[in-house]
């Protein structure tokens, strides 16, 4: 029996744990539910998901013996969210309630799947209370002028710099995702609208984005003086091109991202850029639910956490109103000496 804390699930990259010839083990009733979802459009970033989260669930359950989901209780479920909890990572560190309410979180389709088609009798995950992970505000975002002197890092002199111009403006002006920053294409930008499509976006939602006038200029001399020499091949349909000619990685683009911030002389990386603009929106006076859109939040309830991170607003309103705002700041105690 593992004691807490030690390390007991590994990695799963192989075929789906449990005995793959019995119907009603883990593995035949994974491949239906897998085909189900497929069937119905669900992306495949979330079955990856689901499946790697039910694989570590079954592994557990299988060195307790247990190889169906029919002999899934909800005892045995809190169980192993007692074992998530206690759950100790190589390096030492437990797991974020955020990331063990999000193992919990993708386990419970296939069970709901499973019970309303009467392959188990009732689900046990249905009455199972996640961890409730606390609401931290986003890391400080830039000012305006801050933001400004993180565009102006790059040397637009060179197809490279005039390249990561682009991209920074791209950022800063739409708040939009690094994966949905490497997956545009050139028939994406509507030149004559100034707005951007962004395609399968997180949760396999499309939006149609404003891109600003000066965004729309960056790539523009992008389009004309770099892409041609960092690609030569006219079936790449990418808009960010690495200097390989290829289509640009996450990874390139993170790390370019983080090193010109940081020539800024500040930290934090493509994220930092998301932030900022619906801070600097909402701080412009923007509707909240314009802010949503722009940021691809399936619920206003995920895009609220930027109000906190603006307080120009608050402040105007705590000038105005508290009383102790408007005194004059006491003058520095002078040297008794003098």
């Amino acid at each position: 029996m593992p004691r807490r804390g030690q390390v007991t699930s590994p990695a799963i990259t192989g075929p789906f744990p449990g005995d793959a010839c019995d119907p009603l083990g883990f593995p035949a009733m994974w491949a239906d539910f897998e085909t189900w979802m497929a069937a119905r459009g669900y992306s495949p970033a979330t079955i990856r998901t689901r499946r790697h989260a039910t694989a570590q669930l079954a592994t557990w359950l299988a060195e307790r013996g247990i190889t169906r989901p029919s002999g899934v209780t909800r005892q045995i479920l809190e169980r192993y969210q007692r074992h998530l909890f206690f759950y100790r990572q190589p390096d030492g560190q437990p797991l974020l309630l955020a990331s063990q309410a999000a193992r919990l979180i993708a386990i419970r389709p296939l069970f709901a799947w499973a019970a309303a088609r009467r392959l188990i009798l009732s689900d046990p995950a249905a009455a199972l209370e996640l961890p409730r992970p606390p609401r931290r505000i986003p890391r400080s975002s830039l000012t305006a002028a801050e933001a400004e002197h993180v565009l102006a890092q790059p040397d637009t002199t060179t197809v490279l710099g005039l390249r990561d111009r682009a991209i920074l403006e791209v950022f800063y002006a739409t708040g939009i995702r690094r994966l949905e920053l490497t997956r545009l294409a050139l028939s994406d930008i509507d030149h004559q609208r100034c707005t951007i499509l962004i395609r399968s976006g997180k949760g396999d939602r499309d939006r149609l984005l404003p891109l600003g006038e000066r965004a729309l200029a960056w790539l523009h001399k992008y389009l004309a003086d770099a892409r041609p020499v960092l690609c030569r091949a006219t079936a790449v349909t990418a808009l960010f091109t690495a200097s390989d000619g290829g289509p640009i990685s996450k990874f390139r683009v993170g790390q370019l991202t983080h090193d010109y911030i940081a020539a800024a002389g500040k930290t934090g990386s493509c994220h930092l850029f998301r932030h900022t603009m619906a801070t600097l929106m909402l701080e412009g006076g923007a509707d909240l639910r314009y802010v949503q859109e722009m940021l691809g939040h399936a619920s206003v309830a995920t895009t609220q956490i930027y109000t906190h991170v603006s307080i120009t607003a608050l402040q105007a309103v705590h000038a105005r109103t508290h009383p102790g705002a408007a005194q004059p700041r006491p003058e520095a105690t002078r040297d008794r000496d003098e």
